[in-house]
């Protein structure tokens, strides 16, 4: 089996993770790979090893917003773990990268084999509800400016390279907003020399600056996340 980059598999305990281990497989993440669609059955968790993947929230006549993201601090299927077959929301590779993936049916029967891996994945999942409940605060109550900054250090925390593969037209998807306010944003992020703009990508430059722009809108997820799994961003102070 090949060396595990994801946060979860590498903490979990040897006996809970050799349940896993048979089944998983190794798998690309490519751009757009679609992990899960709305509203159909949930087929595999993944647990990503590098890449960013995006978890969108669908609504009536095409209206979509991302409500989280999740990278090789975590796993998909939350829908799964919390024993459901499906969500109402979509998620798919943002940034590429690499990961394992196991069948549902396989990580639904580990996980009534062993209440101490039950109990590590869904330590995640409350997770990345926290995560999801401080967007929706952020989307409610945050300049777009705060959110851009944001979503950008949350990023830089799990794919872990300060380039970040990004259009104007898929953060003003993602942020739910036009892409004239999203290009506005960005033009005063780089005038105050804490990220650079190229073509499809943008750089951060002052990751300590994005911070104090995201205020207590990035810190909270944060803590609870390390506080349940131990994660912590290596770039945290």
């Amino acid at each position: 089996m090949a060396l595990f980059d994801n946060h979860i598999l590498t903490n979990l305990l040897p006996n809970d993770r050799s349940l896993l281990e048979l089944h998983l497989e190794a798998i690309d993440l490519p751009f757009r790979f679609p992990i899960e669609l709305a509203q159909r059955p949930v087929t595999h968790v993944y647990f990503p090893n590098s890449g960013l993947a995006s978890v969108v929230a669908c609504g009536v006549r095409d209206q979509i917003i991302e409500v989280g993201i999740i990278g090789r601090d975590g796993l998909t299927g939350c829908a799964v773990l919390l024993g459901s077959d499906r969500s109402p929301n979509t998620i798919h590779m943002q940034v590429a990268g690499s990961g394992f993936r196991i069948e549902a049916d396989h990580i639904r029967e580990a996980m009534r084999k062993s209440e101490t891996l039950r109990t590590s994945l869904l330590k995640f999942v409350q997770a990345f509800l926290q995560q999801a409940s401080q967007t929706a605060l952020a989307n409610g109550r945050a300049t777009l400016e705060t959110r851009l900054a944001r979503w950008m250090v949350m990023a830089h925390d799990r794919v872990e390279n300060t380039r970040l593969p990004l259009t104007h037209d898929f953060l003003a998807i993602m942020l739910g907003v036009r892409r004239p306010g999203v290009t506005v944003a960005l033009q005063k992020l780089q005038a105050s020399g804490l990220v650079e703009t190229h073509r499809n990508v943008i750089q951060i430059k002052n990751r300590e600056g994005l911070e104090a722009i995201a205020g207590g809108f990035y810190g909270v997820t944060e803590a609870e996340q390390e506080r349940l799994t131990g994660w912590r961003s290596i770039y945290r102070r």
